[in-house]
């Protein structure tokens, strides 16, 4: 097996959902979601990389192992990568691959990371990320109008263009690619993930409602 770090980001700052990374969802906070869910699979080293003093304190408590984030690369603005980049660049050990968990994303499939390492081994690519199928009618406005994209007015749902959206339920790519500022790679897999959990992406209130929502019925 490839040498795998699992680094989960969590910033402090959010503005649509401040102090959302150690809101409680369920039994734990919504960090210590994506936590639990590397500690179960028992694959990689671990790491939180955080500026917010209250998810590093959890972390290390967890005996997870931290990296305090810069506020210079904590902003509104600034991407994720650079947080990602700087985290590896603090570690002594060499990984040949990252896995990405982010927060937001708290409620995976339970089999999902196994399946995800065995797929990026096989298919021998240098990235991969999970997709879930696209259910909805799309479409955009021009003059006011309403103009079909993925269908013909009258066309079923159920008839519709596959079309995929990225869920960020998890990432995995190359150490080799983070270094040369990507994410994704020219050798990137689509997994694609058929589960509810795959709707919960937590960035308002309004979706920390639907993840307890999911969490009471799925996980009871």
């Amino acid at each position: 097996m490839n040498s795998y770090l699992i680094l989960i980001p969590a910033r402090a700052g959010s503005q649509r959902f401040p102090g959302k990374n150690m809101r409680q969802l369920g039994d734990k906070p919504l960090v210590g979601h994506s936590i639990a869910y590397a500690l179960k699979n028992d694959l990689s080293d671990i790491v939180v990389t955080s500026n917010d003093a209250a998810v590093l304190n959890f972390a290390a408590q967890n005996k997870i192992q931290v990296i305090e984030r810069p506020d210079s690369l904590a902003g509104n603005e600034e991407p994720v990568i650079t947080a990602l980049q700087h985290a590896v660049n603090q570690l002594q050990k060499k990984y040949e691959a990252v896995i990405l968990l982010q927060p937001t994303n708290p409620l995976r499939p339970e089999g999902l990371l196994k399946e995800a390492i065995a797929v990026f081994e096989r298919e021998d690519c240098d990235s991969l990320m999970t997709v879930s199928r696209n259910e909805h009618k799309l479409g955009t406005i021009f003059n006011n109008q309403f103009i079909p994209y993925n269908y013909e007015m009258g066309q079923r749902s159920q008839d519709l263009e596959p079309l995929y959206y990225e869920n960020g339920l998890l990432y995995i790519f190359k150490t080799a690619l983070l270094n040369q500022g990507k994410l994704l790679g020219e050798q990137n897999y689509s997994l694609i993930v058929d589960h509810p959990f795959a709707e919960i992406d937590i960035d308002t209130e309004a979706d920390f409602k639907k993840a307890e929502f999911f969490l009471n019925v799925y996980k009871s």
